[in-house]
């Protein structure tokens, strides 16, 4: 539970702190960007949707970070392109795979790390993910985003934290 409090906090001051920051373009791979940002120290591969259902109400993305000063690696986040509804489901379709994430508002993530792999590893081999769900306004969130590219920049974000730390 502890680990979930403290990973919204952090992911809630991710996009602000994302603007402020300096941040290092280690590639852009089609349509995926892998950064790092050493003040932090974190490197991330990031991506937009290729698809929205609706008009937008944030701005979406879906993200593989590593902070390897919390020894955190691999971590999947999803910024949704509306707020989601109280007490509705998260589902992350990758492949055949499905996932059904954690989070509120306009945040999602996986459970635990071992989740966390098992979206990576589905990613890697899939040619495109959705994130689904019911939005407070009513209306369904469906947040597609095409994979090619997303391997090479999770590795490119994994290498460009594998000294710092």
């Amino acid at each position: 539970m502890r680990r979930l409090f403290a990973l919204s906090l952090l992911l809630a001051a991710l996009p602000a702190a994302a603007l402020a920051a300096p941040r290092m373009a280690l590639g852009i791979f089609d349509g995926w960007g892998a950064f790092r940002d050493p003040a932090t120290p974190r490197c991330y591969a990031i991506a937009t949707p290729a698809a929205t259902i609706g008009s937008p109400a944030v701005r979406a993305y879906a993200s593989v970070g590593y902070w390897p000063r919390s020894n955190v690696r691999g971590q999947f986040y999803v910024r949704l392109s509306k707020p989601r509804a109280a007490r509705s489901e998260l589902r992350l379709t990758i492949g055949s795979r499905r996932f059904i994430l954690a989070g509120n508002g306009v945040h999602g993530w996986a459970s635990d790390a071992r989740m966390d792999a098992a979206i990576i590893a589905a990613m890697r081999s899939a040619p495109s993910m959705s994130i689904e769900s019911s939005a407070t306004s009513g209306g369904a969130i469906a947040d597609t985003y095409r994979l090619r590219g997303a391997a090479t920049a999770i590795d490119a974000a994994a290498l460009g934290c594998a000294r710092l730390g």
